[in-house]
């Protein structure tokens, strides 16, 4: 037997006999709270998005399926221990249950017009929860990068590659932190940090306690999914992630033909069969697309194919592909975890993505490694598309230790070349771990409650390089200098009410815009409308130079851009934004808005007008408060923090966390929106962990 209990903010608290019975309360509730949600989910997972949401998801559906996340799942499922796989069928089972409730709470099942049919929901099979993992992740090993490195060494030569590395600067990612008991007011060791994805309606994670006689753990779950996987508190340990920007996924360059009717890629050894079938992919609203989804003893095609010029095509290999294993006898490792050395144990099982971690637990254990699958192979796979007919770029079958590091005082993880270095390629740059280390370095003693101020710093560590610039220029106009010299003392803030983060922004993004233009990079210009639609964000060239901006304005390393063409090209920048007169009395926040990713069939629901993506955001893509625009293409920010969170080892139920929303997916539900006004101010709400506090909440079933 299951009881469900709420918290204040609507969070759901689990109580039940057995882990299994609680894997099909999880799965219930996740049904009843985010049943629109998962519903696309499923889809996106089985690549049949586009039924209902039209044809701007054949690209995603069609990569899906190309890729075999259904096919793979089910391998995965297969190969599970029977122990884990019951649990993750009763969590599927709970997810059944709940899916009739949850849909006729839910307005998007609706008709879009009157007199128009519902969508009914779809039935999850065993492996669903694994196939939507692996949509989640499929492309977190920044595989696609590949593409672009592949193209810049094509076009601009291998050393230009280096300027638009992620470390040179990089995209937004992760942050998170342990302070020991040290360092702390109560002598106990604190967790905290946020994950950065792109922001979704609703969230992407679920807060939720999971309760039974063998464990009681709260932490943020993914929606699909059992288990508590990234960051999680059982009491006596707790523990958190950030990706590490490992590379475990390759490409490989195929040569395709069609014989008789087959398909045969070129290998090392000659011409080898493939297999290959069509699939056709229903879109709302339009014809279905017919999809040839074809796969080489590398791994699945993911563009061109044999009716391509020489028909060239791209595979990819992946992990959970190859091993049929996605990890997930981890998950219920996890939430049986009581020591640092338990969760240590758990995550020998952990495969996808790949992370480093940090755990700690009031007997004083700590912890910090990277978990995960990397394949040991030769080191071109890792920069670029490999061919797959030369011998060499196979996998060798075996992979690669997972770096750990001794705790020795506070410890900071945010993406950057640190302990996964031996494992990546790019990382992020080292701006948002250096800031958060000096910022802890600022006082001796830390509380849950004093974390809030780390989450949220808006200081711009890369302003410097265009800021240099524009100080060097003489002979500018009236109004670009006195927008110059407002810059030159801004206080570099991203703050939402700062005029002159408002003119950093105006400024940077006209540069962006003139450097994309610019004929030393006219022959990256393009790339993108060329590659299949799922890969084209890594390959259109303004983001890209958006975020190697701070390397692109200090290197002088590409023919035609030397200092002298950078100053005259910032030069034009400011002088023309000046002259537009474009940043008069406008803050950032007036600019810098939240744009959150929502799946709907129809026309967004009116239900709380527009008020969450009006809201002005502080921060930017380089900054600890990491809400990531695209200068140069818009200033709305569509990734930022996922969830914030402060893991206290001292009294669980002094530890703290918020998501962007709130807890709910359902339309008008009072917990739809009651976080999101904490979360825009970088507030957190309480870990309630008395049961006398929560409501018990019935549903009939």
């Amino acid at each position: 037997m299951s009881r469900l209990y709420r918290d204040a903010w609507g969070i759901p608290h689990l109580r039940a006999d057995d882990p299994y019975e609680l894997a099909f309360a999880q799965g219930r509730v996740t049904a009843l709270d985010r049943a629109w949600q998962i519903e696309v989910e499923r889809r996106r997972a089985t690549g049949t998005s586009a039924e209902v949401l039209g044809p701007e998801a054949v690209p995603w559906d069609r990569f899906a399926r190309q890729v075999r996340l259904a096919d793979t799942a089910q391998r995965c499922l297969r190969a599970l221990d029977d122990d884990t796989a019951a649990w993750v069928r009763a969590y599927v089972d709970g997810v059944n249950a709940g899916l009739p409730e949850g849909a006729r709470r839910t307005a998007e099942f609706g008709g879009a017009a009157p007199g128009e049919a519902g969508i009914a929901p779809g039935r999850w099979e065993p492996w669903t929860p694994m196939a939507i993992w692996l949509s989640h992740h499929i492309l977190f090993a920044h595989v696609p990068a590949k593409l672009w490195r592949d193209a810049v060494t094509e076009h601009l030569g291998p050393e230009a590659v280096a300027l638009f590395a992620a470390d040179g600067p990089g995209t937004s990612g992760s942050n998170g932190w342990l302070v020991p008991g040290d360092r702390t007011a109560t002598g106990s060791a604190l967790i905290a940090g946020d994950p950065h994805r792109f922001i979704e309606d609703p969230g992407f994670y679920q807060q939720i306690r999971l309760a039974c006689p063998e464990f009681d753990v709260v932490g943020l779950a993914v929606p699909g999914v059992p288990g508590i996987a990234h960051f999680g508190h059982a009491g006596s340990v707790a523990w958190a992630i950030t990706n590490a920007m490992a590379d475990y996924q390759d490409l490989y360059r195929e040569r395709l033909r069609r014989v008789d009717g087959r398909v045969e890629a070129l290998g090392p050894d000659g011409w080898r069969p493939c297999a290959a079938h069509v699939e056709v992919v229903e879109v709302a609203g339009e014809d279905p697309v017919e999809t040839e989804v074809v796969e080489t003893e590398r791994g699945p095609v993911v563009a061109g194919g044999p009716e391509a010029p020489g028909g060239a095509a791209v595979s990819l290999r992946y992990p959970p592909r190859v091993r049929h294993d996605l990890g997930f006898a981890a998950l219920p490792a996890l939430l049986r975890a009581r020591t640092v050395a338990d969760v240590d144990r758990a995550l020998d099982r952990w495969a996808e993505p790949v992370n480093v971690v940090l755990a700690a637990d009031t007997g004083g254990g700590l912890l910090h490694r990277v978990a995960g699958v990397v394949p040991v192979r030769h080191p071109d796979n890792g920069l670029r598309i490999v061919p797959a007919w030369e011998a060499g770029h196979e996998w060798s079958g075996r992979y690669a230790p997972t770096p750990r590091r001794a705790v020795s005082g506070v410890t900071v993880m945010a993406n950057e070349r640190g302990l996964a270095a031996p494992l990546g390629v790019e990382f992020a740059a080292p701006h948002r771990a250096a800031r958060i280390g000096h910022l802890l370095d600022g006082s001796p003693r830390w509380s849950a409650g004093d974390m809030a101020a780390v989450h949220t710093d808006t200081l711009l560590p890369d302003a410097g390089a265009l800021l240099d610039l524009l100080a060097g220029l003489d002979g500018l106009g009236a109004e670009a200098g006195c927008l110059r010299d407002r810059l030159l003392g801004w206080d570099r803030r991203m703050d939402a009410g700062s005029t002159g983060a408002a003119d950093y922004a105006a400024v940077r993004a006209e540069v962006v815009r003139r450097l994309t233009a610019h004929p030393a990079l006219a022959a990256l210009a393009g790339l993108d409308a060329r590659a299949p639609e799922v890969f084209r964000p890594w390959l259109a060239l303004a983001p890209r130079v958006a975020y190697a901006l701070e390397g692109l304005l200090t290197t002088g390393r590409l023919p035609g851009l030397d200092r002298a063409a950078l100053a005259d090209l910032a030069r034009a920048a400011i002088e023309d934004v000046a002259a537009r007169g474009e940043t008069t009395g406008v803050r950032w926040g007036d600019l810098h808005r939240l744009a959150p990713w929502r799946a709907l069939p129809h026309p967004p629901l009116q239900e709380d007008a527009s008020e969450e993506v009006a809201s002005g955001l502080s921060g930017d893509h380089n900054c600890v408060l990491s809400t990531s625009s695209v200068p140069g293409v818009t200033h709305n920010c569509a990734r930022g923090p996922a969830a914030r969170y402060v893991w206290d080892l001292a009294r669980r139920d002094g530890s703290l966390w918020i998501v962007p929303f709130g807890a709910s997916g359902v339309p008008g539900d009072p917990h739809r929106r009651d976080q999101h006004p904490l979360w825009l101010r970088g507030e957190l709400a309480p870990v309630v962990t008395d049961w006398d506090r929560l409501i018990e909440e019935r549903h009939d079933h």
